[in-house]
């Protein structure tokens, strides 16, 4: 059995994960909140990574993901249709491809990646991978997700330099909250960048399906991580790819934080939510099922 959670973490990691990602982070948040009584709006960080930047905005603006009706999931409109299976599967088993082979190099070294080599590989691969759907309409979000206060990163990723911009963060390019987490939501084979000030950006999980490392923690702080794509390459498809990636990506980015003195904890998609998932993580038909199945988990992490 897990260990249960007792204290609020002050830091909330959101990772990668697709429309069914999103599924997965608000039913698990939900359940740990319902066990617990931890109100994660009131984490003193988050960092959020396409699906989970979607999430994260809301949750720094005060908004309640348990509530139904509260968190809208626009990426599913956005997403290709199902029956539409070439365009789909050029996304997922490309995104999939993709993420594998940038998240190679934190294997043997933790985010050597972060060199230039690899950033101007990374970006020459972005340039073969230009989707053409228009992005997430966050149009009409806009006033619910608000404005950076200093509480909030988006990660994304330059698609010209192949270096990962982190929105909100001290130092970073000015953004509208919403302008960076459709930029981290714009998933390469599926949907065209988004220009911000004359600048092209893509999916944050291109760098990192977790971006664990960008956590503005300190030693002692406790970094709670909820990861919609790590795992040991379970589930079928291009999911179990992605898994892949994220386990490796992930593992090495915890390193990291360890080595700061930081406390963390990754709490991934079990079996059951796995099998919901499926192995296709833009299956908006499936979101109910995820949903209840996250819940489930999430209410099994209470003490």
């Amino acid at each position: 059995m897990p260990r249960p959670l007792t204290s609020l973490p002050d830091v909330l990691v959101l990772g990668a994960g697709g429309t069914l990602g999103i599924a997965w982070l608000n039913g698990v948040i939900g359940g740990i909140e319902e066990s617990t009584g931890l109100d994660l709006r009131g984490c003193e960080y988050f960092v959020g990574t396409s699906a989970g930047a979607y999430v994260a905005a809301y949750l720094a603006a005060g908004r309640s993901v348990v509530d139904p009706g509260t968190l809208h999931d626009a990426s599913a409109e956005a997403a290709p249709d199902p029956e539409e299976p070439g365009p789909l599967r050029r996304a997922a088993v490309g995104g999939a491809r993709f993420a594998a082979a940038a998240t190679a190099p934190l294997m043997p070294l933790a985010l050597r990646a972060t060199r230039a080599p690899g950033a101007a590989t990374r970006a020459v691969l972005l340039r073969t991978a230009r989707g053409e759907r228009r992005g997430v309409d966050l149009g009409r979000y806009t006033r619910e997700l608000g404005q950076f206060d200093g509480r909030l990163r988006v990660t994304t990723v330059d698609r010209g330099t192949g270096h990962r911009v982190v929105f909100g963060a001290p130092g970073a390019p000015r953004a509208t909250v919403a302008q960076a987490v459709l930029a981290s939501c714009s998933v390469p084979w599926m949907f065209a960048p988004v220009e911000i000030d004359g600048r092209e950006y893509v999916d944050g999980g291109v760098w990192s399906m977790s971006n664990l490392d960008a956590a503005p923690a300190t030693r002692q702080a406790e970094v709670l991580a909820l990861l919609p794509t790590f795992g040991r390459g379970t589930g079928r498809g291009a999911a179990a790819l992605l898994r892949a990636a994220g386990q490796a990506a992930g593992l090495a980015e915890l390193q990291i934080l360890r080595a700061r003195g930081v406390r963390t904890r990754i709490v991934a998609p079990d079996m059951g939510v796995v099998e919901a998932m499926g192995g296709n993580l833009m299956d908006a038909g499936r979101r109910t099922p995820v949903a209840a199945a996250a819940r489930a988990q999430g209410l099994a992490l209470g003490p």
